[in-house]
């Protein structure tokens, strides 16, 4: 726990001092959107296809480690097969292994042969879904991750049609909100997108075709947007070269111009954006997070409001902003040390020194630290 801050620190005792010359200190970044269960391969869903149980918990627990290393100290999970991320989460909690605390949703809920329905429930209207809503709070989600589209890595399917319908994801939204949980919903197409902030959604993954009414819908619900800049940005880059199927590199062809300008009109707008990356998804790997902070500043957003997306915005988004997402006292000492001034240039964020999860130096990169980690 943070118990002083600046002079308030002075006169206390302590076991160790740290030589920030040079460094800013953050709250550890927060990614809203990873899949601790994907590796950033090529076709994740495919090598999905033949994992087991172990291969998941085994590259679950790797890729966690690869988001603390980054500085990521929190992360909120949204789809693992066999529900690896809620085992993740309560071996971390238990101080079993070393890692982020992990928002875990574990199994996402989708229609017969929606996106991603190969580590998800499939559920089939109203009954269904509030069935496999109560499954997976029974199973210990932290949220429910639904799908109100269509997605670019799923073949098959189109990203801007609507799967879930709204009367399935307001049931979903209403079983967790009687639960004292959170929704999020892979939203890219502009109906689904409607349905999902009408139906109560917590945050609108994606948002890829975002128009003034979506926008306004958002504003006065309080919707989050976490737009994962990164997922479409990544395939754009590595394309057939690097062995991704030829249905992501066509559909993400078709939605990168919308996909970045939601997102500017969002931002300009005042929608809360929360920073997330999808890490797992084809070339977009886990402890890479400041790509992410880089797309949103090179599209417009300031260095402070990309800090904060990733940081106050982002524990807001996830229910934990009364433990962490900023340095106040009382709050865990969840911080990262960086070399350089990330509101000068946001790409400092890279520049890793130490990294503290509740007050434990869990990575320290600078010569003549005094941790040995």
């Amino acid at each position: 726990m943070i118990i002083a801050i600046g002079h308030e620190a002075n006169g206390i005792d302590v076991d160790q001092v740290i030589d920030g010359e040079g460094l800013t200190c953050l709250p550890g970044l927060m990614d809203c959107h990873v899949h601790l269960t994907m590796d950033g391969n090529p076709d994740p869903f495919r090598d999905m296809s033949g994992d087991s149980e172990a291969d998941g918990s085994f590259l679950a627990v790797r890729n966690a480690r690869k988001q603390l290393d980054a500085g990521v100290t929190s992360v909120r999970n949204l789809g693992s097969q066999y529900n690896i991320d809620i085992a993740l989460r309560n071996a971390i909690e238990k101080g079993m292994i070393e890692g982020p605390c992990v928002i875990a949703s574990g199994k996402p809920i989708v229609m017969t042969g929606g996106h991603a329905h190969n580590m998800a429930i499939e559920a089939d209207g109203v009954d269904e879904v509030r069935k496999a809503a109560r499954t997976q709070l029974k199973a210990g989600a932290d949220l429910l991750k639904l799908m109100a589209t269509g997605g670019i890595i799923t073949p098959g399917v189109d990203p801007g049609a609507t799967q879930l319908d709204e009367d399935e994801l307001r049931c979903a939204c209403s079983e967790a909100s009687k639960a004292g949980k959170m929704t999020a919903a892979h939203a890219q197409g502009r109906e689904g997108i409607k349905n999902a902030i009408r139906a109560g959604i917590t945050t609108v993954e994606h948002g890829i075709y975002l128009d003034e009414e979506l926008i306004g819908m958002m504003l006065e619900s309080g919707t989050y947007l976490v737009p994962t800049l990164s997922a479409p940005f990544n395939i754009a880059e590595n394309g057939l070269d690097g062995d991704i199927p030829q249905h992501a590199i066509e559909k993400t062809k078709i939605v990168m111009d919308d996909h970045k300008n939601s997102f500017i009109q969002a931002y300009m707008a005042g929608v809360k954006i929360a920073a997330g990356t999808d890490a797992g998804t084809p070339f977009n790997f886990h402890g890479k997070f400041p790509k992410e902070l880089e797309l949103m500043v090179g599209y417009g957003m300031g260095e402070l409001d990309a800090l904060r997306s990733a940081t106050v915005i982002a524990a807001e988004a996830m229910s934990l902003l009364d433990k962490t997402g900023s340095v106040e006292v009382g709050k865990t000492a969840d911080l990262l040390l960086v070399e350089g001034n990330p509101l000068e240039n946001i790409s400092d964020v890279r520049n890793v020194a130490y990294v503290f999860k509740e007050g434990k130096c869990v990575t320290a990169k600078r010569e003549k630290s005094p941790y040995k980690v």
